[in-house]
Parts: C-alpha cells; sequence; structure tokens
C-alpha cells in the first residue's frame, strides 16, 4: 500500500482515580503507542452526569447545534454525545482532551437496513473516532420470530465494534415490543456479545418506562449495562430510571438535570 494510502487512526482512552489521569492512546490494530500519567484536575461536583450520553438526533441538527452539544459535555462531565454518524468527526474534534465519549447511532432510527449496511456504517463510524455504537436491532425479524437474523445482524456489529475496543448498545424499541419480545430481545443481545440494552431511539412513539427499565435489567443481569432513552426529562426521572436498573441515561435534557442536582 503507498504511504499516501495509509489510514493512521488513533484512539485514547482514560482513566482516572481521585487526583490521577492516565492517559493511552492506541493505534488503528490496538497497539498501545503512547502513556502518561498526570495529576488531574478537579471535576465539578455531579453523580449522574457521568451516567448521561447527551444525546441530539434530530434530523434538522445544525453545525452549531452539534458544537454546542460537545461544549455542553465537556463542561458537565457527561460520560458521552450521542449523534448520527454524520457529526462523529466534528464531535471528536471538538472534546479532545476530554473524558467525554463519542456514541454514534447504527441503523437509525429503524433497524430495518441490512446487515451489511449496519456493519459498514458502524466501520465508518469508528474510523471517524467513535468510542461507542448505539444500533437498532431488525425489529419487523424480531416479531417474525426470525431470532436467527436478529442475532446475525447483533453480531456482525458487534464484532466489527469489538475488534476495535468500541462497545455496542442495542437498542430494541421496547414501545413496538410485547414483553415476551423484549425478553427474547434482551437474550439475543447478551448471548452475541453485546455490552448495552437500549430502551427506544425515541422516534418508535414511546420512549424508556420504569417497568421496561426493571424488565431489562432482570433479564441481562448485572453483567450489561441498560439504557433508558426517551423520555427522561428530569432529575426525578433519571434518578428513577437508575433505581430501577439503568446505568446510562440517553436525554437532550442533560444539562437541566445537572442543574437539578446541583441545586
Amino acid at each position: 500500500m503507498d504511504e499516501e494510502m495509509t489510514f493512521e487512526y488513533h484512539r485514547k482512552k482514560n482513566a482516572r482515580y481521585g487526583d490521577k489521569m492516565l492517559s493511552a492512546k492506541f493505534d488503528h490494530r490496538g497497539r498501545l503507542v503512547e502513556i502518561e500519567l498526570d495529576d488531574a484536575a478537579p471535576q465539578e461536583g455531579s453523580d449522574i452526569a457521568a451516567l448521561i450520553d447527551h444525546t441530539l438526533l434530530k434530523p434538522d441538527a445544525t453545525e452549531e447545534q452539534i458544537v454546542s452539544l460537545c461544549k455542553e459535555a465537556a463542561q458537565y462531565n457527561f460520560g458521552a454525545v450521542c449523534v448520527n454518524s454524520y457529526w462523529v468527526n466534528t464531535c471528536v474534534e471538538i472534546l479532545e482532551g476530554t473524558d467525554v465519549q463519542v456514541a454514534a447511532v447504527v441503523g437509525f432510527p429503524l433497524g430495518a437496513m441490512s446487515t451489511e449496511a449496519k456493519v459498514f456504517e458502524t466501520e465508518d463510524a469508528i474510523m471517524q473516532g467513535a468510542t461507542e455504537i448505539d444500533m437498532v436491532i431488525n425489529i419487523g425479524e424480531l416479531k417474525a420470530d426470525e431470532l436467527a437474523n436478529v442475532a446475525h445482524d447483533i453480531r456482525q456489529v458487534v464484532r466489527i465494534a469489538h475488534l476495535h475496543d468500541v462497545i455496542v448498545k442495542v437498542i430494541i424499541e421496547t414501545c413496538l415490543l410485547t414483553e415476551d419480545e423484549k425478553v427474547t430481545a434482551c437474550l439475543i443481545a447478551k448471548a452475541m456479545g453485546a455490552d448495552f440494552v437500549k430502551t427506544s431511539t425515541g422516534f418508535g412513539g414511546g420512549g424508556a418506562t420504569l417497568e421496561d427499565v426493571r424488565l431489562m435489567r432482570a433479564v441481562v443481569g448485572p453483567e450489561m449495562g441498560v439504557k433508558a432513552s426517551g423520555g427522561v426529562r428530569s432529575l426525578a426521572d433519571a434518578q428513577a430510571m437508575i433505581a430501577a436498573g439503568a446505568s446510562r441515561i440517553g436525554t437532550s435534557s442533560g444539562v437541566k438535570i445537572v442543574q437539578e442536582e446541583r441545586a
């Protein structure tokens, strides 16, 4: 391969404890290329900010709004921003040097794309710098009891993501499923090696409910994450979801939630 065709991809991961921050940089094959241990700046006090995926997925989102989203995420120490893949590179540039992760949605919001399309979108988002992938399952195939197709769809995305040490959250769109289908979707996601199950896209006609979060947590156990997304608009909403078993909150109201907590 010609030198000009070589794609140099680096991923940075941070780990923090108290006043110590360790930063590690990896190349595109996952090999360690640099590591640093420094004193960390004090964090603004918030117990919930790190659990929030600060989200903007509207089709009419502008670059100005995405920039604002990232600046808020850095200011309030949110766990991640969650955006459409077009905006991943912009978010990575703005959030460089922070602990905020960049999550890209895949197969969004319908989930009815081919597996090959989802895999391509996943790999492209990762090459742009995404460190988390929120993928939508093939809802129709689940409802048709074509479970092997649902499993293959998830597994292929998980496989390519995990090659790059990127986590996968599987969106099951609870508002469209029966209780039995929710259980089945969670079991498949767990068996296929996904890192999280997630309630909703926010575009399916309903969002997270406490009942769904409790059910999802009961099915996947403590080994996986559960992300409550859609309709979480206040500190009380977020606290209730966490008490029900959520380990991540997807919301566009993150600033309001943290401000309520601080007040």
